[in-house]
């Protein structure tokens, strides 16, 4: 990374001026990620002491994993599952982030240590390393500046022995940074960065926030009507952004786009806290309103995996006038069930029904779900395709692995396999319900193995089977207009980029069914 002979003096007087000048010396995440932006305006002091340690136990369970025989940065034993405890979500949120900036600078944190002699240290334990570095990377991105700690915060012993070690060798900290910045011609952090960790983090910088309207709490209508009176006005596409702008997804009638860089301000309207717009990825509700087309009047639903209750809410909002009922597998604990049931019943949903059993463990004859006539498959995946992950992994109840898998910028072959024959299983189990006529498979994986093999896979499998009437693929259908016309592709497909996350669609229906799609006022289409 080249740089002129001023900015070396520049980084030369860095060194030279540390003592006077700390506020000049940071670690910034140079993304212009809003996400970033907008957690530093909440929390420019820094954060309360159970972030810190929250932080400090995702990234034990992430960090990058050195060669023993050249390991200079000592950690403790990770083999047990962090027990963590979120005050809220924002909490969880900014913890999930700050161990993702640690993990993405590892390297950097951890010579910015023993370049300046900080560590190692006899008071503190390896147990204690992981937080050494998550606060390293905080105390860096603050200038170097004293956190602001509220008086009726709980403070955690662990944490400020650690910020008062750090803050007694501010200066040795910024000048090792400084050196580091002058040894690698360095303007900016991000220089350490992959390229393929820059090139996902310049496409989240630049992604639309994604929100679909709760009609079980307002009607489209008074939905924009509301907005006008908000001061936004409604434009054709993310191409016409200008600040208090939206727009309808060109898929899916109730999904709004936003600019990014209105996060803070929308999660503070009362939209938001009515439950009335809901933020998630598009490609949720591309799965929810492909299953909703597929089905006619009183027929029920089976969604695979309790993932997301965003995604639940959605298809119960499409489904409140049908008469169908939807039920959801995987709820395994009484304490689950009663947090979903309020939730759903905080969001107006009423034709939820929780099932105990994971999917593969449902009986092709039970009783339950006889009129079930759609299976809705979200499976686990790799999730590379994803915008934002930290907001998918607390969305959908991802653990944190996910954070390790993006920053290596793929998946191990052994990880993928197993994914890749879990989901091929789910789906062969969903194609054996006699009674179901449609399926809807949907990931966010960039991976063929988890995609388009899958699906034949399956599809061979339902041959071999000797099926009596076998599945074939038929292109899903999105009505946004009245004048939409139905897809000819296969399969449908989003790619990562700066206005989308990725999205692999495959909807599968029985041979012998006829689809007939309705006149062009209506917004789905039914299988006879």
């Amino acid at each position: 990374m080249p740089g002129s002979e001023s900015n070396l003096v520049s980084l030369h007087e860095d060194v030279t001026n540390v003592t006077s000048d700390l506020s000049e010396m940071k670690i910034s995440d140079e993304k212009g990620s809003v996400e970033k932006r907008t957690m530093t305006l909440i929390e420019k002091n820094g954060y309360h002491d159970s972030v810190y340690i929250n932080a400090a136990k995702i990234f034990q369970s992430i960090r990058t994993e050195k060669c023993k025989e050249g390991i200079l940065v000592r950690y403790g034993d990770d083999s047990a599952s962090p027990m963590m405890t979120f005050k809220d979500e924002y909490s969880q949120y900014v913890s999930h982030e700050l161990a993702f900036s640690a993990l993405k600078y590892q390297d950097l944190l951890e010579e910015i240590l023993l370049d300046s002699c900080v560590y190692p240290c006899q008071s503190i334990p390896d147990e204690l390393t992981s937080l050494l570095v998550v606060m390293l990377y905080d105390l860096q991105d603050r200038k170097f500046q004293a956190r602001e700690i509220c008086d009726e915060e709980e403070s955690v012993p662990e944490v400020r022995k650690i910020e008062h070690y750090l803050n007694s060798f501010r200066t040795k900290l910024a000048a090792a940074l400084a050196r580091w910045r002058v040894k690698h011609d360095a303007l900016s952090i991000e220089y350490i960065l992959p390229e393929t960790i820059r090139k996902q983090e310049q496409r989240a910088s630049a992604l639309p926030l994604c929100v679909w309207i709760n009609t079980l709490k307002i009607s489209l209508e008074d939905l924009f009507s509301d907005l006008k009176k908000k001061g936004f006005t409604r434009v054709e596409s993310v191409s016409d952004f200008d600040r208090y702008t939206y727009c309808v997804d060109q898929h899916c009638y109730d999904v709004l786009f936003f600019p990014s860089s209105l996060k803070e301000e929308l999660l503070n309207l009362d939209l938001f806290a009515d439950c009335k717009l809901l933020l998630q990825d598009k490609s949720r509700s591309l799965a929810v309103h492909s299953a909703q087309a597929l089905l006619n009047a009183g027929d029920d639903v089976i969604v695979a995996h309790v993932g997301s209750h965003l995604t639940i809410a959605h298809i119960s909002a499409l489904t409140i006038h049908s008469m169908s009922r939807i039920f959801v597998c995987g709820v395994k604990s009484s304490a689950k069930a009663d947090e979903l049931r309020n939730l759903f019943s905080h969001m107006g949903c009423k034709n939820i029904h929780l099932l105990h059993e994971d999917f593969t463990e449902i009986g092709l004859t039970d009783l339950r779900i006889q009129e079930a006539k759609v299976i809705l498959l979200l499976p686990q995946c790799s999730a590379l395709g994803v915008g934002n992950p930290i907001d998918f992994i607390l969305n959908e109840h991802r653990d944190a692995g996910l954070l390790r898998d993006l920053f290596r910028g793929s998946v191990s072959e052994d990880k993928l396999s197993i994914m890749a024959e879990r989901q091929l299983n789910e789906l062969m189990h969903a194609m054996k319900f006699n009674e179901v006529q449609a399926i809807v498979y949907c990931t966010c994986s960039i991976y063929p193995e988890e995609n388009e093999l899958v699906v034949k896979k399956a599809l061979e499998f339902g041959v071999e089977e000797n099926q009596v009437q076998p599945y074939r693929i038929i292109p899903p259908v999105f009505s946004t207009s009245s004048n939409s016309e139905p897809s000819t592709e296969t399969f449908f497909k989003m790619e990562p980029s700066e206005v989308s996350s990725g999205c692999f669609l495959a909807v599968l229906a029985r041979e012998g069914h006829r689809i007939i799609f309705p006149p062009a006022d209506e917004k789905q289409y039914m299988l006879t």
